[in-house]
């Protein structure tokens, strides 16, 4: 066992809050050489928390076994001092992890009724020892962030999967030309590159034309109805796929035709049989859901192209209540994911008879609901699976549900950035933001950002100013 007693002024105490590491239960890992320490009342919320087959549980109880692997045989005086924390893959030591025992009570300066509390009180006392050294804490709870400040002691946010700062700097999964995109590129390149239905051009011109980072899936459209999507992108060229607004707009399915070119951007890349993962990201009535529904149905259920269709979500409360409900897992799950039997009865609303209809549908598509409770230790083979509200997901939840996608499958991840139900989730750390980001260089992923309500002309009044 290797020990570190290294005391520099460099070197900063970081104190993880229990959101942390239920956040991200190999947070310890991402504090370079610092000293990490987790407090004693962490570890019994930890404790209370492990007990379940809820994601919650799950992620406390590999918080715990992560910690426990760094502590591994060490002494008890050696957690005192910090071990060392050994990266697997470089096998190398940076940094140390330890257990912070409470301090006395009479030292608190804060009442001692709660947990927050506590582990303030502890970090003021730590602070009082180490005069050389910056005693940090760390939570994603913003009033105990408040709290701690207001006493005296740093406290910041967990910011390591969080890969963007503003939201605006998200990728769309498109860009918008002014004028013709053809006039400009001759204008660079005199040169005629025009070709059938892919080409290959300069990067550096696409790069002058588009004066923006760009990515394999993405979209450009201009004012004369020319659509390209970026198909490949190599060290000096781009292969681009030529495509047009008409071409776009005709798609349909499952009786579905899009309203307006972000739709349609999205329906492309969710019939394309390359695409293993589409994000969709949109205000509340863009059609996210329906689009997801309709392509699921025409894949399924007239191409073949998939054996079934998995629908899940992440709520606040379905780890909780969805044990206290009668039935199976899909008869659970219905009140939780009422937004796909809406949409498929919109879909079949024009119907003779919409109920014959869904009957139909429900008797050739095996449509699976599942909770994200069951979906860990799954692999879905030849599946379509959409996961709805998508952006109350942690970074580390999202890794959890596409890393269970089988041969032939694909993902499609729906979500609202800006209607998050979890606590210590914000936009730009939500694990649908983390995602996007991630995969934006992904030769077989794509994402949209929907743009405008689908629902009603009050919905979209509703939406713009209320």
């Amino acid at each position: 066992m290797h020990t570190s007693t290294r005391e520099g002024s460099n070197r900063k105490f970081y104190a993880l809050d229990t959101n942390v590491l239920i956040h991200d239960p190999n947070a310890v890992f991402n504090f370079e050489e610092h000293r990490v320490l987790v407090p004693m009342v962490v570890l019994e919320e930890l404790d209370k928390l492990k007990v379940g087959s809820t994601a919650l549980a799950a992620d406390a109880r590999q918080s715990v076994r992560t910690i426990d692997a760094i502590l591994g045989s060490a002494t008890p005086q050696q957690i005192m001092e910090g071990v060392d924390i050994e990266r697997a893959h470089t096998q190398q030591r940076m940094g140390t992890l330890g257990i912070m025992m409470p301090r006395e009570p009479s030292t608190a300066i804060l009442p001692l009724h709660s947990n927050d509390n506590r582990i303030i009180n502890d970090l003021l006392a730590l602070q009082t020892l180490h005069l050389d050294a910056d005693v940090v804490l760390v939570t994603k709870d913003i009033n105990m962030r408040l709290k701690a400040r207001g006493s005296g002691l740093q406290a910041e946010d967990y910011h390591n999967d969080q890969l963007i700062s503003d939201i605006d700097n998200l990728t769309t999964g498109y860009h918008a030309l002014v004028g013709s995109f053809w006039d400009q590129v001759e204008a660079i390149a005199p040169q005629d590159i025009r070709g059938e239905h892919y080409h290959t051009m300069e990067r550096t011109v696409l790069e002058t034309v588009l004066r923006e980072p760009f990515y394999p899936n993405q979209f450009f459209y201009d004012q004369k109805e020319f659509v390209g999507r970026i198909y490949r992108v190599e060290d000096t060229q781009v292969v681009i796929e030529m495509l047009n607004t008409g071409v776009l707009m005709r798609q349909k399915a499952w009786g579905m035709v899009p309203r307006d070119l972000f739709q349609a951007m999205a329906m492309y890349l969710l019939f394309d049989p390359e695409m293993d993962l589409v994000t969709l990201n949109g205000a509340a009535g863009s059609g996210k859901t329906m689009l997801a529904l309709a392509c699921a149905l025409e894949q399924t259920l007239e191409n073949k192209q998939y054996q079934r269709i998995i629908a899940t979500r992440s709520t606040r409360g379905l780890d909780e209540d969805i044990g206290f409900l009668p039935g199976t897992e899909t008869e659970k799950m219905q009140p939780w994911l009422g937004a796909f039997t809406d949409n498929l009865e919109a879909l079949h609303a024009e119907d003779f008879d919409p109920g014959s209809s869904q009957e139909f549908v429900g008797a050739k598509v095996p449509i699976q609901f599942k909770s994200l409770n069951f979906v860990r230790g799954r692999s879905f083979q030849q599946s379509f699976m959409i996961v709805d509200e998508a952006q109350n997901l942690t970074p580390h939840q999202i890794k959890t549900i596409v890393t269970r996608a089988g041969q032939g499958t694909k993902v499609v991840c729906l979500g609202n950035l800006a209607q998050i139900d979890t606590p210590y989730l914000g936009a730009t750390s939500s694990g649908l933001a983390y995602m996007s980001e991630r995969f934006k260089g992904f030769e077989h992923g794509g994402s949209i950002t929907l743009e405008g309500v689908a629902r009603s002309r009050l919905a979209a009044y509703a939406e713009s100013h209320l």
